[in-house]
Parts: C-alpha cells; sequence; structure tokens
C-alpha cells in the first residue's frame, strides 16, 4: 500500500498544516534546496542524493533509537533541533555516528550510489544536517506543548520503507513543485 510508504512524509504535511507545528512549506523548500546545493556543489544529481539519503535513514534510525532510550525523548528532540539544518560540525556528527558507525555508513552509501569515499565524506555532515531539520520539522513550536511526531514516526515505525527519508524528499520535491 503505498500510503504506508510515506508515514513520515504524511506526518510532515500534517506538521505544515498544524499551526502548532514547526514544519512549513518554506522549511521544507529550504531542506530540498540545500540537499540540491550540496549535491551539485559535489557534482551529484538530487536521485542520487535521494538514494544517499535512503542509505543515511537505515544507520540513524537506530542511532537515534538508541539516542532516545539514553537521554529520553525530549532530550532527543531538543536535539535534533539544535542540528536541523545548521552546519553539521564533526563533534555534533560523532555525538550521533561512532567513527566505525560513520564509516560503515560510509561504506553503505558508496555501495548504495557508487560515489567515492573522499565525496560521501565531504556531503555526509550536510546530509545528517538536512534529516535533522526534516525529522524536526514535527516539533511543537516553542511555547507549545506537545511531541515531534515527525521524529516519533521515524523512531517507532516497525517497517523500514516507512521511514526511508530518500522517499521523503523524493515526495517533498513533488510536493514543492505543485506548490510552487
Amino acid at each position: 500500500m503505498r500510503c504506508k510508504k510515506v508515514s513520515v512524509f504524511f506526518e510532515m504535511l500534517s506538521a505544515i498544516n498544524n499551526p502548532s507545528q514547526r514544519g512549513s512549506v518554506d522549511q521544507l523548500r529550504v531542506v530540498m534546496n540545500t540537499v540540491q546545493q550540496l549535491g551539485a556543489s559535489q557534482g551529484v544529481n538530487l536521485s542520487t542524493m535521494q538514494t544517499a539519503m535512503s542509505a543515511l535513514s537505515s544507520f540513524i534510525r537506530p542511532a537515534l533509537q538508541q539516542q532516545s532510550q539514553t537521554i529520553g525523548f525530549q532530550e532527543l528532540n531538543h536535539w535534533v533541533n539544535q542540528f536541523a539544518g545548521a552546519s553539521m560540525n564533526t563533534g555534533a556528527l560523532q555525538g550521533l555516528l561512532t567513527p566505525q558507525l560513520q564509516q560503515q555508513l560510509l561504506q553503505g552509501i558508496a555501495q548504495k550510489t557508487g560515489l567515492p569515499a573522499d565525496t560521501l565524506q565531504t556531503l555526509l555532515p550536510g546530509l545528517v544536517s538536512s534529516a535533522m531539520a526534516l525529522l524536526s520539522m514535527g516539533a511543537s513550536k516553542p511555547g507549545v506543548p506537545g511531541s515531534n511526531s515527525v521524529l516519533n514516526a521515524f523512531l517507532n515505525s516497525d517497517r523500514k520503507q516507512d521511514t526511508d527519508l530518500g522517499d521523503v524528499l523524493k515526495f517533498a520535491n513533488r510536493f514543492l513543485n505543485l506548490v510552487q
């Protein structure tokens, strides 16, 4: 069933339509532009960036689940919001992914995309930052109680395809082309 496959994307659309959540069409547009510019800076097309984001999803989801169990969902939500769209520094990246996991991630993305490791090393901080920006869209606006529905959907889906951020980018691109 197609709608099951994009549950995180539907949570984003819901957040965009909910005035108490941070998500907006402009925020989604900024994430898409960032991913496109990041790829263009390394000669990588959007389709390959979507594939890279898909591979990234399968690595950051367990890492974020572990962080949620260690520090709690609210603190994880704060952490995701802190690094959403910001230039991901090495310390923040290492806070999420151990150097060993980063190496496995680079190898996994290289295998799926065919991109060289040095290109991926350059792309990784921006990809992670963009992923955090997507996941932060479900957070409540300051002063409004509530939980981050997008992050919650990403962490708690029992199916990998429901949490594929590459699919989210693909559908976001289509959505943004419709609302222009």
